[in-house]
């Protein structure tokens, strides 16, 4: 955000606007009430929990991985035989009658996988469902922080818009007072070319503003799975909730119940499992066969057992193995390098938090009423002529800057607050 148009509002707050504007920072979120009615944070977020087009992706991703288990345990398929053999001539059940070699014969057969890998196999297929849930969780969290990041931005952006659109008539009064008094001959035409440069810059202000909040939008609705032509969503005003976890508690909260950790170590825990079943695979498979054999009446059937064993090759058997193992490591090394990231992160946004609920109470029970007496003082000294106009307009200058950072702080301070949220896994009150 960039102040250096609001010396000539300041200015036209000092001639039009009563003191009773500047008694909260947040006053011109008035105005917003009047647009439609606000919307509570936590709607939304139930909303986004049903509608998210990426939190439907994930939870159909992960429903659908529950299903994989009974496939990786159950036995291959059985396999049933017709087999007709003839004698002396190619044609169909020759020989049927007069040899005892033609028949016409009926088999089954059945892969048995050696005794622990069906159930490995089921093991890993489990891990990976639970990989593919805590995916989902961490797509949540990450939607629901865009959501909660993107609310409070919109929040800050129509309280400082109303604030614009509010004196943006007011410079054009001021205008019209400078010009009053250089005719006059009490002003100048410097004074004149000011007002009119501040109120063109107000002007650029507002459509920038215009177009923040319409990005703003389109990322709520695109989450909420909103029409974008459907009516803007309009958030409460800004308040500050202090944080009551302290430092090591948050810490805490990282190590159990960070969703990207918890991702992590399942893939940590399905790759174990891989481990043991790529182990296991050294070992041989079976398959049972049985035949029965019918010949014409006046000779013997025949009966047929057969068991067959495969013998793994080694050499690719022990590839799998030492890639299996190698993914332990590489999936304990990216839930360490997570653990420690989201540490770092969650220390990092106490700080801001915490710099930021001391810079608050700064701005409201000190920097904010120092500054509008000292702009009441100055406002009764220029109209008794016993102050310049550049003293007044830089103390209401001052007051304005003041009343914008303070929003801002406000701002950094519940963005922090959502980003800690999502690095925890904690509703913070």
């Amino acid at each position: 955000m960039r102040f250096v148009f609001f010396g000539a509002w300041a200015l036209a707050l000092v001639l039009f606007v009563p003191h009773g504007l500047f008694a909260t920072p947040q006053s011109s979120t008035d105005m917003l009430r009047d647009a439609g009615n606000p919307t509570a944070l936590n709607v939304l977020i139930e909303e986004a929990k049903k509608n998210d087009p990426a939190i439907r992706v994930a939870d159909t991703a992960a429903r659908a991985a529950t299903f994989a288990a009974p496939q990786m345990s159950s036995r291959p398929d059985p396999q049933f035989t017709l087999q007709q053999l003839s004698v002396g001539s190619p044609r169909p059940f020759a020989g049927y009658t007069n040899s005892d070699f033609a028949y016409l014969g009926l088999g089954i057969s059945q892969q048995f996988p050696y005794p622990g890998k069906l159930k490995l196999r089921r093991e890993v297929a489990d891990r990976d469902a639970d990989t593919a849930k805590a995916h989902a969780d961490v797509v949540v969290q990450d939607e629901i922080e865009t959501l909660k990041t993107t609310y409070f931005h919109l929040a800050y952006l129509q309280q400082t818009l109303g604030i614009l659109q509010q004196n943006a008539a007011l410079l054009e009064q001021i205008e019209q007072q400078a010009a009053a008094h250089y005719s006059s001959g009490r002003g100048n035409q410097r004074d004149v070319l000011k007002a009119q440069l501040e109120r063109t810059k107000i002007l650029r202000e507002i459509s920038m503003h215009h177009q923040l909040v319409g990005e703003d939008q389109a990322v709520l609705k695109r989450i909420l799975h909103r029409s974008q032509d459907s009516p803007d969503i309009v958030p409460e005003p800004l308040a500050a909730s202090f944080l009551r976890y302290t430092a090591n508690e948050l810490l805490d909260k990282v190590r159990g119940q960070n969703p990207n950790v918890h991702e992590d170590a399942a893939m940590v825990q399905h790759n174990q499992a891989a481990v043991e079943l790529a182990q296991k695979e050294f070992r041989p498979d079976f398959e049972v066969s049985y035949m029965y054999e019918n010949t014409d009446r006046k000779f013997r059937d025949y009966y047929m057992l057969s068991l067959s064993v495969n013998f793994p090759r080694r050499k690719p058997r022990r590839a799998a193995l030492a890639q299996a193992q190698l993914n332990v490591e590489r999936a304990q090394q990216e839930r360490d390098s997570e653990t420690q990231a989201a540490l770092a992160e969650v220390q990092r946004q106490y700080t801001i938090v915490k710099t930021s609920e001391e810079q608050l109470l700064i701005y409201r029970d000190g920097l904010l009423p120092q500054a509008q007496a000292t702009v009441q003082a100055g406002l009764t000294a220029y109209q008794s002529n016993r102050a310049d106009f550049e003293s007044v307009f830089s103390s209401y200058a001052d007051v304005l800057n003041l009343n914008l950072e303070y929003q801002q702080t406000l701002l950094d301070h519940e963005t922090a607050l959502a980003d800690i949220e999502r690095l925890t896994g904690v509703t913070l009150p």
